[in-house]
């Protein structure tokens, strides 16, 4: 074969690199959603552990959930399950668990008039930062306070704060971070306050989980988004329906399906893409089996790509 001349050089080169492309595409193409893609996620799908209700175990219940497009998944901690059978499943099927769920807060509130009840929250509160370290999570869901009639909230704020400021050294030891979510607990009712609480802690390991559907009753999502910017951690989907809320009952606005009540997802994604956002998306809703999973999946989606 006859030397190549620099022109026909360049000419196969381009050629070769346009077809290097090409099956670049096709590849991207094929390995959308694929666990193997070369371009990681902008955004991670899970569910809660407790949503899962097909599965005689773990593993079953992990391979079910990985099966239907999920990413990852988020258990209670403290809890009664092995976390031996809960890495197993982790590493068998790939699906991640992403963080956990502090499952002692609404009982053992931080916020509580009686140190011993305060002091077991504070416990568990420990243990859920030691289960998530054990299970390669890099979160804990925490509602770091409840006010009520018996608890002011000047009171829930000075306890709440001393109570977890006590674990902050273990969580930052860890590699853990603490997330507060917005919860109805009559407690950081407005983002610029959620902010100022979070900043008390001067810990980066402090931050917050945003729940769209719990803000959609008294605020709009978006603006929560906008006043919280980088303390955004984590955030849980749920939706909620005001027209059900006034004609059935408070709590009958979260019986919404997704994209089916208030929550205006494109305008909360907006927001949440220009503060920066990145990672995980947990659904918070009514679970079942594979056919409501998939459903759920199915709203996930259309969240992420506005359809």
């Amino acid at each position: 074969m006859p030397p190549l001349s620099r022109r026909n050089f360049l000419t196969q080169l381009s050629a070769g690199a346009a077809g290097l492309t090409a099956v670049g595409s096709v590849s991207a193409a094929h390995l959308a959603g694929n666990a193997f893609s070369l371009e990681p996620k902008r955004y991670q799908k899970a569910v809660k552990l407790g949503m899962v209700g097909e599965g005689d175990t773990l593993l079953q219940k992990f391979e079910l959930v990985k099966a239907l497009g999920f990413d990852g998944i988020e258990p209670d901690s403290p809890h009664n399950l092995s976390n031996d059978e809960l890495l197993a499943a982790q590493e068998k099927t790939g699906l991640k668990i992403h963080g956990v769920v502090d499952s002692a807060h609404w009982g053992k509130p931080f916020s509580h008039p009686d140190k011993k009840v305060r002091a077991e929250g504070v416990a568990a509160l420990r243990t859920a930062i030691q289960d998530a370290k054990i299970l390669g999570a890099s979160t804990v869901l925490v509602v770091p306070a409840v006010v009520n009639k018996s608890i002011s909230y000047a009171d829930a704020w000075n306890r709440s704060q001393k109570e977890i400021a006590k674990v902050i050294p273990q969580a930052e030891e860890a590699g853990i971070s603490i997330a507060f979510e917005n919860v109805w607990n009559n407690f950081l009712l407005s983002p610029l306050e959620m902010a100022r609480y979070i900043d008390g802690f001067e810990s980066k390991s402090v931050g917050a989980y945003l729940d769209v559907g719990n803000l959609v009753r008294y605020a709009w999502p978006e603006h929560w988004v906008e006043a919280l910017g980088h303390r955004i951690m984590k955030v849980d989907v749920k939706e909620y329906s005001r027209k059900k809320q006034n004609d059935e009952g408070l709590w009958k606005g979260f019986s919404a399906e997704l994209h089916e009540g208030d929550c205006d997802w494109p305008a909360v994604m907006k927001a949440l893409e220009k503060v920066g956002y990145t990672g995980w998306f947990t659904a918070e809703v009514s679970g079942g089996g594979r056919a409501r999973l998939q459903k759920i999946a199915h709203g996930m989606n259309r969240i992420f790509t506005g359809k």
